[in-house]
């Protein structure tokens, strides 16, 4: 490398002194670097004469070629200190619909606020892609509903989020300071479908408490789910977090006794992250310990 700043050099200045002195280097010095390159070589890279240092037709080739993949690796070498600087870089994420819409815009919006050279890219995808795009290296890390195999990542739980229940404002429930599980045992239920992390939790809420399941409809986003609520095409059971997305005329219930979805941030098992991933991180987390 040494050699090869020190040919470019010459060959710019087309001088050794001057050469020299753009590499903070003495001529005797440059004059070394340049014996040994011409002697790895095998080849005379420079003409000189008493006025002027001219590069053979094989300096003229190495020059072109050498300054072009110097320049490259220069960017290669910029872009791997800037990843080294918890504070300045690109930090890719996966996040599942329900936390894309609610956790992940403020967690977002706070990193840039605080971090402004770091650079957030967001997947937004169902559970089975996030889970897989942190499996294959795609993403820094994901955010997702306590994935279902714990043992391919390290995860660290963030946040608790209840779920709550959706009914329109003229509906028999919709009086009532909160509904039992029980109650729902009748009701036309639109759930997300089971893409979404948080569909077999709340299944696990009716199942486990023997209560029949009346599902009218499933749908991918709860956003859709709320729309059909207003159409009057029956009632929902989502995560609070999803709430932000709630229309007017709707009235939102808790439901009792409380059932949680446990939020989670994974990496690949025994992977560091970056440091700006690892600032991102930090900052999801205690974004969500405030919202706790």
């Amino acid at each position: 490398m040494r050699q090869l700043r020190a040919f470019l050099a010459v060959a710019s200045h087309r001088h050794f002194r001057r050469a020299a002195e753009a590499l903070h280097l003495t001529q005797p010095a440059v004059s070394r670097l340049i014996a040994d390159l011409e002697a790895e070589l095998d080849v005379r890279l420079f003409d000189r004469n008493t006025r002027e240092v001219v590069p053979t037709e094989a300096g003229r080739y190495l020059e072109q070629a050498a300054s072009r993949v110097l320049d490259e690796l220069d960017g290669v070498l910029t872009h791997v200190r800037t990843q080294a600087d918890p504070l300045r870089g690109r930090v890719r994420v996966a996040a599942v619909p329900t936390l894309s819409a609610g956790l992940v815009p403020l967690c977002i919006a706070r990193s840039l606020s605080e971090h402004p050279a770091i650079e957030i890219i967001l997947r937004d995808q169902s559970q089975a892609q996030v889970l897989d795009a942190v499996r294959g290296g795609e993403v820094d890390f994901g955010l997702t509903v306590e994935p279902a195999t714990p043992e391919e990542f390290d995860a660290e739980t963030i946040l608790r989020d209840p779920f709550r229940l959706v009914c329109r404002a003229d509906h028999p429930l919709a009086s009532k300071r909160h509904a039992t599980w029980k109650a729902l045992e009748h009701e036309p239920l639109i759930l997300l479908d089971y893409t979404s992390g948080s569909r077999r939790l709340i299944d696990a809420a009716f199942s486990t408490r023997g209560i029949s399941m009346r599902v009218a409809l499933e749908v991918g986003h709860p956003h859709t789910a709320f729309r059909m609520v207003e159409a009057g095409l029956g009632v929902t059971v989502t995560p609070a977090l999803s709430l932000d997305a709630l229309r007017p005329g709707l009235v939102v219930l808790n439901v009792t006794p409380d059932v949680y979805r446990e939020v989670t941030l994974l990496r690949r098992r025994a992977r560091s992250l970056s440091p700006p991933a690892q600032t991102v991180w930090d900052a999801f987390r205690d974004i969500a310990l405030t919202l706790a």
